[in-house]
């Protein structure tokens, strides 16, 4: 149905981390990293795998100038790191966030002038990642629980500020498990998304753990996108509520099939 990705963050964690991204490959995944800077890059290029996204800047936020040149920087930092994985989304924040997601600069109250800024910024990202032939994607998160103080962070947000920019060099991030949290209604919020969606991510709610461990209805989301049109990736950034490989089939039974974590033995 969909192209699927994995996100090497969050399974097989008692694996180095290059091993966790042959896993998923040879599972028959592309695979999505986060902060580049943590990992080395020459490892994860002799994976051979496909990679579907990874984060798109180093520093910096869209919140002020010095937070925008900071960002821009990271991003032509990024762009290069993301030729030599043949990685095609770059994900991007409303501001930097720590090892634990944590922003770096928590804001609580999001001023016209750092909208105005974070439109510009965001456009000329956008025309960064055109020259490139990349999608930097904003992405949605929730302040609730995960990311207090994560500014631009809902996704009713997200999606006005990539709408405005209207350039194919930005799309929308579109993360189910924090729009759930955060806004909930989240096939009308698809709908309304549409075609500025660059890439869907999927977690359970409560617990970010794989599809039918929580309260979301994947079957009626894959049925929605489906109905839409869409063809792009969705990507399980989720936690394994148990055995890693029965995860990755959960993940696999309602997004698509045919994948080899399906013929994967279970350890149940």
């Amino acid at each position: 149905m969909f192209d699927l990705a994995v996100c090497a963050e969050m399974v097989f964690l008692d694996l180095p981390f290059e091993e966790r991204v042959r896993r998923i490959a040879e599972s028959g995944f592309q695979v999505e990293i986060w902060n580049w800077t943590r990992h080395d890059i020459d490892a994860l290029v002799g994976t051979g795998a496909e990679f579907s996204s990874m984060v798109g800047h180093t520093a910096g936020n869209l919140l002020d100038e010095d937070g925008a040149k900071a960002l821009l920087r990271g991003a032509e930092e990024s762009l290069a790191v993301a030729e030599r994985l043949g990685c095609r989304r770059l994900l991007v924040f409303g501001t930097e966030l720590g090892p634990d997601g944590v922003p770096l600069r928590p804001v609580h109250q999001v001023t016209g002038a750092m909208w105005l800024n974070a439109y510009k910024t965001l456009s000329r990202l956008a025309e960064l990642g055109e020259r490139a032939g990349v999608t930097f994607c904003l992405e949605n998160l929730n302040t609730a629980l995960d990311h207090p103080g994560a500014p631009f962070a809902r996704a009713n947000d997200t999606l006005a500020l990539v709408d405005a920019v209207a350039r194919p060099g930005l799309r929308m991030m579109l993360d189910l498990y924090h729009a759930q949290i955060g806004e909930g209604n989240l096939i009308q919020l698809l709908k309304r998304a549409d075609s500025l969606i660059g890439e869907v991510q999927v977690a359970d709610v409560p617990g970010r753990c794989e599809p039918g461990t929580g309260e979301i209805n994947f079957a009626a989301i894959a049925a929605a996108l489906e109905d839409m049109g869409y063809r792009g990736t969705v990507g399980l950034e989720a936690y394994a509520s148990g055995d890693d490989n029965v995860a990755l089939e959960r993940f696999s039974a309602v997004f698509g099939a045919g994948t080899s974590a399906q013929q994967q033995p279970s350890n149940n």
